[in-house]
């Protein structure tokens, strides 16, 4: 992909003396400066030369963030977690399941995100866990990867569960079940809907005591949530292909940003109240920078989990052998993540030779740089 025309990091950039005014608390202040230094000289950064005899050349590279909020630092992270989860993958249908909060729990989203999430978190997959257990429905342990979004189209308030789940799973004699029509159909979701409105309320009431009304819990009920739940995938490659684009996703991509005149910034959306249709919404960089905010998760706050069969625990060892038996999907081969490629041959390897911090690379670096650039001029 093309690099991007405008970058998050540039309205943070050019408002950096007010970003405190936009945040809630220390933690996004101090998120939004990691991402606007990401990759600049404010970082640091390495000399790498390129290993193919032919070109040898010098490349000047700063040091990215690694923060999970960041625009420029999820690629890399994203495909390395995919890779990994192909290895996981059986030879059965799975479903995309998405669980969504109503818009009158945001308020406590933004006082007690921690809480929220977590319960979201583990209402979502008792929900799956006792449908799946459950022998009118499967009578069968299941298995869920959750991945947290908090975010809309236009940057508001939105917090949602996408989770992967296994059309199956293993009864206790050891065996694979698949759910019903041969796994292409999992539970109602308006059952799931209702039992899983009733738990997360019942949740709620038990972590907050009383520092909730009876009145604010009773009032989740006047309206129905939503449990949405795809068909199946068509196979192996559409749940790679989902995995990749949720898993490192964040609120705002760079690429979305289509201009930054005036103090202003125009990002594209999908108003999917009219058929998805795309469209171009505009706001002030303050407005920008405080809806961004929104979606700077906890402290050390895990956003994506696993559970059951697909848990770090279990996989080690039910996998493997449910993949004897159901068979692993065939995926296309990739090139290996180990290394970067120059950008001036593409043929050779970049190898990082030395490094320097924030006040930049020593002077005979520096000019060994230079002659390179007059070289090619």
């Amino acid at each position: 992909m093309a690099p991007a025309t405008y970058e998050v990091a540039q309205i943070l950039e050019r408002n950096r003396e007010q970003l405190t005014r936009y945040c809630a608390n220390s933690w996004q202040v101090r998120t939004l400066h990691a991402l606007r230094k990401c990759r600049t000289a404010a970082l640091g950064g390495h000399i790498d030369r390129c290993s193919d005899p032919a070109c040898h050349k010098l490349h000047l590279s700063y040091n990215s963030c690694r923060n999970r909020h960041c625009p420029k630092c999820q690629g890399h992270k994203k495909e390395e977690w995919v890779r990994a989860r192909e290895a996981d993958l059986l030879g059965v249908p799975y479903f995309h399941v998405v669980f969504t909060l109503p818009a009158e729990l945001n308020r406590l989203c933004l006082y007690e995100p921690k809480l929220v999430y977590s319960l979201l978190f583990g209402t979502a997959w008792g929900t799956i866990r006792d449908f799946g257990g459950n022998p009118k429905f499967l009578g069968a342990k299941m298995g869920m990867i959750a991945i947290l979004h908090t975010w809309g189209q236009n940057l508001s308030l939105h917090p949602h569960l996408h989770c992967i789940v296994p059309g199956g799973g293993i009864t206790q004699s050891g065996k694979w079940k698949p759910t019903k029509n041969k796994g292409k159909y999992l539970f109602p979701v308006k059952a799931m809907s209702r039992v899983f409105r009733a738990r997360f309320v019942a949740g709620l009431r038990r972590e907050q005591g009383k520092r909730q009304s009876p009145s604010f819990c009773q009032s989740l009920f006047r309206h129905n949530w939503v449990v949405y739940c795809k068909h199946p995938f068509l196979g192996p490659s559409q749940v790679v292909e989902y995995l990749g684009r949720y898993t490192h996703k964040i609120a705002n991509g760079n690429h979305r940003i289509k201009g930054l005149e005036d103090g202003n910034v125009r990002f594209m959306v999908k108003d999917y109240r009219h058929g998805g249709k795309k469209t171009v919404l505009e706001l002030s960089d303050a407005e920008f920078i405080r809806r961004f905010a929104l979606h700077i998760l906890p402290k050390g706050f895990t956003r994506i989990r696993h559970y059951g069969i697909l848990s770090s625990y279990h996989k080690r060892t039910v996998i493997p052998e449910l993949q004897k038996d159901l068979g692993r999907p065939k995926l296309a081969e990739k090139e290996p993540l180990l290394h970067r490629k120059c950008p001036a041959c593409k043929k050779g390897n970049l190898v990082a030779i030395a490094t320097f911090t924030a006040r930049g690379p020593p002077n005979h670096w520096r000019e060994q740089i230079k002659k390179q650039i007059n070289r090619s001029i």
